[in-house]
């Protein structure tokens, strides 16, 4: 590894922004370093699986050809990115829909590996030192990391867009970013990073993975403005032909500087991605059987089951794999905004809890084909089970008085139904509570303490989940609620959602491995309070607080399991949310003209698991799309 010059250890502070001199700052390798100095790569507990000289990620075909084009659906949204359209090709900003895929076109300071639950290696810095107080990372710029324009990409450029993104971006970017003081430029090859104290143990992977855009393409421009534009990248592909809310393609960069980077080889081999978007989950299935796109992940358990019988799957053209999902799977469900009064009651929201059969709705709407949810760790060590152990109550015992009982016993489960959609022993518990949350029932309508009529909309942007609503609206109305479900346009949807407008709304939560600082996003206070963020519940108090700045602090991976069960149970005693379901493996469809590794690495399997997968891992095969055109 190339070393630091004195001059760089010695010299500067990080500047005005910072105001801290890093001259006096003993230096050390990043984690898992081999003889001190600098590093190849960083992880959150310091345990990486390749060496500094490793020449490809183990579960990448370094042979694959480059070539042809894969198209998909969006399976996966982050910021203001939407599953239906697209109008923007700002994607890390509040304002407007930002188009899928624009990661594509931005190179990041380190890349994930995905057989590795977070260790990243160099990507657009060859290699990073790390302050022995942990509170200031180094990175070393690659001297030839290039902009499409031919530009050089410098440690100016990464700093400008780490303050931006920090100033300007999205919400959920700030709140990530929270912990981050600011970055510096100490030359063209030298960028130094300077964390506050007590930082979440994430946040330097959060900040090696963010995109690197170009400080002098924005020097005339406004970064938090929506645009079509396409903005001058640095990644594997650039932004080609699209059409505003119908299509994107992205168009590889045959001469692209990172093409043979150890994060890299074997991977982005198609010569074009496409992302179509569709406002309707059942057309977009259409259009797969009629080949306008070449790749779907199957979410919709009664199209897996009853309409892959399409003629090119019965003679082999489309092909079907199921794939087993060994990451956390999160927590989708139904969020109960708390910040209306009607709902601030933990009664109530368990009595709406009663309402939902899952048994039933699994069965007959589902086909079985789904486990029940009931964490937000889902599918991970990390949900609570039996009773806290010791050291879960050594996390738990300050906020006892403060946090139900129950948080210190067995943590709360979703009832389990009769399969009848209509459970009586559920629906008499539900009654009870609101009765307890005095909500009077008379002529069979249900009213609130101060006399209004106690009233429920859902609030959904897709077609597809309008079944699943109807047994659980019935029996809300059985219990004299007025429950009702409007569904929107996904534009009106976000916007909505994202100004906290609204009864009860689906979200998924997703989990990383290793949380950290995205703890903050789903259940802190701040985040109920921040428009935008992913506490969609406005879950608040001190005791969740607290608890995820244990797990974000914590030195091992035993200690963040431990304050990520304690933080489980508070906040299921909290009935925030009504859980739903989750898959235990991925439903692939695509058309066979593609061929992908024999071993798909357990944290990168699809796009929906990674936001990675199959767009970069998979390669074009000439040979399987001869004889598909042959068998027309």
């Amino acid at each position: 590894m190339t070393q630091m010059s004195r001059r760089h250890v010695l010299a500067l502070g990080v500047g005005g922004t910072l105001g801290v001199s890093l001259g006096a700052q003993p230096w050390q390798g990043a984690h898992a370093s081999e003889g001190g100095g600098e590093a190849h790569g960083i992880s959150a507990f310091g345990d990486l699986k390749y060496p500094a000289d490793f020449h490809h990620f183990d579960y990448v075909n370094v042979d694959a050809p480059k070539g042809g084009a894969f198209s998909l659906i969006p399976s996966t949204r982050s910021y203001n990115q939407s599953y239906q359209t697209f109008n923007s090709f700002n994607a890390f900003i509040l304002k407007g829909e930002g188009a899928q895929g624009m990661d594509l076109t931005f190179a990041t300071l380190m890349a994930h590996a995905g057989d590795e639950p977070d260790a990243m290696y160099g990507f657009a810095a060859r290699s990073v030192q790390i302050s022995a107080d942990k509170l200031a990372y180094r990175y070393t710029i690659r001297p030839e990391a290039r902009f499409y324009d031919g530009s050089k990409l410098t440690a100016h450029d990464v700093a400008y867009s780490i303050n931006t993104l920090k100033a300007k971006g999205h919400p959920l970017i700030q709140i990530q970013m929270r912990d981050v003081k600011g970055a510096e430029a100490l030359d063209d090859a030298t960028l130094v990073v300077r964390f506050a104290e007590k930082r979440a143990r994430d946040v330097p992977l959060y900040v090696a993975g963010l995109p690197i855009f170009s400080k002098a393409f924005y020097a005339n421009r406004t970064f938090d403005e929506t645009t079509t534009d396409t903005p001058l990248g640095c990644g594997p592909y650039k932004v080609g032909k699209f059409e505003i809310n119908r299509f994107v393609e992205f168009e590889r960069v045959k001469d692209w500087w990172g093409a043979d980077l150890p994060v890299c080889r074997g991977s982005n081999n198609f010569d074009v991605i496409r992302y179509e978007f569709y406002r309707d989950r059942d057309v977009a299935f259409e259009g797969f059987t009629s080949k306008n796109y070449l790749y779907r992940e199957e979410f919709t358990s009664r199209i897996w089951a009853t309409r892959y019988d399409f003629p090119a799957i019965k003679d082999g053209r489309v092909k079907r794999e199921q794939v087993p999902d060994q990451t956390p799977s999160g927590g989708q469900g139904w969020f109960i905004n708390t910040r209306r009064d009607r709902f601030k009651d933990p009664r109530v929201r368990e009595a709406i809890n009663c309402a939902f059969d899952f048994e039933w709705t699994n069965k007959t709407i589902m086909y079985g084909a789904y486990a029940r949810t009931v964490s937000p760790f889902q599918n991970s060590d990390l949900v609570a089970q039996g009773l806290p152990s010791p050291e879960e109550l050594k996390l738990l015992e300050p906020f006892r008085g403060q946090v139900p009982d129950e948080v210190f016993g067995e943590p709360f489960m979703p009832p389990v139904s009769d399969g009848s959609g209509q459970d009586r022993a559920l629906l008499r518990k539900a009654q009870q509570l609101l009765q307890e949350a005095k909500l009077t029932a008379k002529d069979g309508k249900r009213f609130l303490p101060n006399g209004e009529a106690f009233t429920i909309e859902f609030l959904i942007d897709e077609a597809s989940f309008q079944p699943h609503h109807g047994s659980f609206l019935k029996n809300l109305n059985t219990l004299g609620i007025e429950a009702s479900l409007r569904l929107v346009d996904a534009v009106q949807y976000r916007a909505r959602v994202e100004a906290f407008d609204f009864d009860v709304a689906m979200q998924r939560l997703t989990m990383s491995a290793t949380p950290g600082d995205g703890l903050r996003t789903y259940f802190t206070s701040q985040a109920a309070e921040t428009k935008g963020s992913y506490n969609l519940a406005g879950a608040a108090s001190p005791a969740m607080d607290a608890l995820v700045e244990k797990a974000m602090a914590a030195e091992t991976r035993s200690d963040l399991t431990f304050a990520c069960r304690a933080l489980d149970r508070v906040f299921r005693a909290g009935r925030y949310w009504i859980p739903q379901w989750y898959n235990t493996s991925h439903r692939l469809a695509y058309w066979d003209q593609f061929g992908h590794p024999a071993n798909l690495p357990r944290y990168a399997i699809s796009d929906y698991a990674s936001g990675v997968g199959e767009r970069t891992l998979w390669w074009y095969d000439p040979a399987k799309a001869a004889k598909l055109e042959q068998a027309k």
